[in-house]
């Protein structure tokens, strides 16, 4: 391992090992991708010849990939450190010239735990997915593109290069437009995975310009060639590349200002919701950050920008979901926020990637409790999604309840959860290095306690506020189970903390922060973030749990919760700078291209035209004409005749 110095903070850079030479089982790294992908092409060939057992197929191959993750992470930790790192060259991709690409897969401490959160919670996703896609008829079809959806998240986390991080990226985007527009009967459906579709291209083309950046300066896209050769770059390329990576991250992860997707994105099934939110799409984009440490560490902006919008972020999806009464979309304004914690801690540098990844895990272990709840409570009332229908549930549903309150207390930072040991290290860090976005992050934490606690009170306590003809009850095992061993993990995911273990684990990649004194003892971080939290749950049972809750929204509310309930206008100012400003280029190109391009090509058929046109009105088919035309041209010469001889 080799170590180069940039800004005062160790980088390490490391030569991998391939498979073959690492042997056990690393040689079968390529299965990990492959299982799921096959059982995505078996599916969507076979057609309705599979219908019957497609949905255990692909629960079959997600689980398989979980299993060799599994050993793979085993087989890992059983290494020294210096020898983490294990590469794996399946074919030559791209020979253009000087450039060579392999298409190689990396595994190292960061992939593996991405590996473990993709397959682990994708294999339980799709286990409640067998009863709750039970009735419909394209059950075979949806796992099939759920099992894309994991094969592509998997190669982008597993690809060696950037070029093969982009085909994952690439895929994801995708695999989330099938599935978000999977029932395509519902206009709302169709128009939300066009959204997701679009917002994400203008993402992509970031990414795309950054690979292109990284080919011109270094000549490769290889993740271990570009660590190596960055502290040799200009700031201001590194800078460019930091930037057009964020936009990247922006797209994926629902950044600000590229978020306006992502409460659409609810449109799809609930499983789709919860792979999303908890285990594929969105983390890509923090993956991509981290992953990225080499280029953000010599370039101070770009950093500093990634904390402007993350913190940004943050704030934006924690005021959504506090006037949301469709409990997904209040689940998703919750993510946006939590991604926000997540890109916040990664653009902290060196002291903030191993939490960002911590929180990353944690987060998709409660979030996808959370969301496979929300689909559970939809089971139990005729899919209705809005709260105020709900209401004195948690005695109707009681295992549903009790997963989703594990969920709640690790979201909100309950101490000893999940979340408390990881948003809280994210707060105090962000204190620590940068006291103003710190203090932002500590009004998100208070503001998170609210519109937490306010789901739980509208959707369990309180009145029974049900529809007629609705009969809630509690769902299938088949569904109960993986909300149980999610809501498990909600409580005991912060045991990666301890000892530090997930900072020294990812040292070898991120590299290891300096030591630094921190102004006050970190129990008292803790203690004011629980304090602020602590209000937020207070104001919330002081306006929602003693309040009684109407059936239909109010519209007598202020400016501040009307642009809550609107996402804060994103979609209005998308349209005003953007969508509308496009279509008034669009229509000026349209018109040039007609004009003026078209012009220059068709002008001279044109004028060929024009003369045949008038040159065939001269035949007219009548020989007194032809006659008469005959009789002019011979007075004609003979004339021409007498003036030459005169």
């Amino acid at each position: 391992m080799f170590l180069y110095t940039e800004g005062g903070h160790s980088i390490p850079v490391v030569d991998p090992i391939s498979a073959a030479d690492a042997g056990g089982v690393f040689p079968l790294l390529w299965l990990v991708i492959a299982l799921p992908l096959l059982g995505a092409v078996v599916l969507l060939l076979g057609g309705r010849r599979t219908d019957a057992w497609g949905h255990l197929l692909g629960t079959a191959t997600a689980v398989g990939s979980f299993v060799l993750s599994t050993l793979l992470l085993i087989a890992m930790m059983g290494r020294e450190e210096g020898d983490r790192s294990v590469t794996q060259h399946l074919w030559d991709w791209v020979s253009v010239g000087g450039y060579e690409i392999g298409m190689d897969l990396l595994v190292d401490p960061l992939s593996i735990l991405f590996l473990m959160l993709i397959t682990g919670v994708g294999s339980l996703i799709h286990v409640y997915s067998i009863g709750y896609m039970e009735h419909d008829p394209r059950r075979r079809r949806f796992f099939a593109y759920l099992n894309l959806f994991v094969a592509a998240m998997l190669m982008l986390v597993l690809a060696e290069n950037y070029l093969g991080v982009f085909l994952g990226w690439e895929g994801v985007g995708l695999a989330s437009y099938l599935l978000i527009g999977f029932w395509q009967h519902k206009p709302s459906a169709a128009a939300a995975a066009k959204k997701a579709f679009v917002i994400n291209r203008v993402g992509d083309i970031g990414m795309s310009l950054a690979i292109a950046m990284f080919f011109v300066t270094f000549g490769s896209a290889s993740f271990t060639v570009i660590s190596a050769n960055a502290s040799g770059a200009g700031e201001g390329t590194m800078t460019a590349i930091g930037l057009l990576l964020l936009l990247g991250a922006a797209g994926k992860s629902a950044q600000v200002p590229l978020q306006a997707w992502l409460l659409d994105a609810m449109e799809g099934p609930t499983p789709v919701s919860a792979l999303i939110h908890a285990a594929t799409m969105v983390t890509a984009g923090v993956y991509l950050v981290v992953r990225s440490n080499f280029v953000f560490e010599a370039a101070p902006a770009a950093q500093t920008a990634v904390v402007v919008v993350a913190t940004v972020t943050l704030l934006w999806g924690a005021v959504i979901g506090c006037a949301k009464d469709d409990i997904k979309k209040a689940l998703a304004g919750s993510t946006m926020s939590q991604i926000g914690y997540m890109m916040l801690a990664a653009g902290l540098g060196v002291y903030g990637y191993a939490y960002a990844i911590f929180h990353l895990i944690t987060h998709g272990f409660f979030k996808a409790n959370m969301f496979l709840g929300a689909g559970s409570v939809m089971h139990g009332m005729n899919d209705d999604v809005d709260m105020r229908h709900y209401g004195a549930l948690r005695k109707l549903m009681p295992v549903t309840f009790l997963t989703f309150a594990m969920g709640y207390l690790a979201i909100i930072g309950f101490p000893l959860f999940s979340g408390f040991w990881s948003k809280d290290k994210i707060i105090e860090t962000a204190l620590v290095e940068s006291p103003v976005f710190g203090i932002c992050a500590l009004i998100g934490a208070g503001v998170t306690g609210f519109y937490m606690t306010r789901v739980m009170l509208m959707t369990f306590f309180g009145e029974k506020r049900w529809q007629d003809g609705v009969h809630p009850h509690e769902s299938p095992s088949v569904m109960t189970f993986p909300l149980i061993v999610l809501a498990a993990l909600s409580v005991l995911g912060g045991v990666l903390y301890l000892g530090g273990w997930i900072k020294d684990w990812l040292v070898p990649v991120v590299g290891k922060a300096p030591e630094h004194e921190l102004p006050f003892p970190a129990i008292v971080f803790s203690l004011i973030t629980v304090a602020v939290v602590a209000v937020g749950v207070a104001i919330a049972w002081l306006s929602v749990g003693r309040r009684p809750i109407p059936s239909t929204a109010p519209t007598d509310v202020s400016f501040v919760t009307r642009a809550a309930r609107n996402d804060l206008y994103g979609d209005a100012i998308h349209d005003t700078l953007v969508v509308e400003p496009g279509k008034a280029l669009t229509r000026g190109l349209v018109s040039a291209d007609r004009s003026l391009v078209d012009g220059l090509f068709t002008g001279g058929a044109s004028l060929v035209q024009g003369l045949g046109q008038g040159l065939r009105r001269a035949q007219n088919g009548f020989v007194r004409s032809y006659a008469l035309s005959i009789l002019a041209g011979v007075v004609i010469v003979l004339a021409a005749l007498l003036v030459v001889n005169l």
